[in-house]
């Protein structure tokens, strides 16, 4: 893709895909699921996690799977309130965007 991804919107795209698993959803599979939509790598994923955890957006416990340790994610009530932010003000961006793709500028 040749358009960057901002902060703002790499964390909407990551508190979205959380969001589609209420039990809490873990890094492997929420890189994955980023990757279908932009290329991110994990060492990038994993700062935005910590920095929603930190922000209080999401909320993080480990449960074990196969003998080991699995990071779970999960949104918090303050994760909910910001996706819906998000998702209104991608509306309104997108929207925007698509029109002046559409009809052009209008003066």
């Amino acid at each position: 893709m040749v358009f960057n991804t901002g902060a703002a919107l790499l964390d909407a795209i990551v508190l979205a895909v959380v969001s589609k698993c209420v039990e809490g959803t873990y890094g492997y599979k929420i890189t994955q699921q980023v990757r279908s939509v932009i290329e991110i790598s994990e060492s990038t994923l994993y700062p935005v996690l910590r920095r929603l955890q930190k922000e209080s957006c999401l909320e993080v416990y480990d449960q074990e799977c196969a003998g080991r340790n699995r990071r779970y994610y999960k949104l918090t009530e303050q994760g909910w309130a910001q996706l819906n932010l998000y998702e209104s003000e991608w509306k309104t961006y997108s929207g925007k965007i698509t029109k002046m793709f559409e009809e052009g500028v209008a003066e």
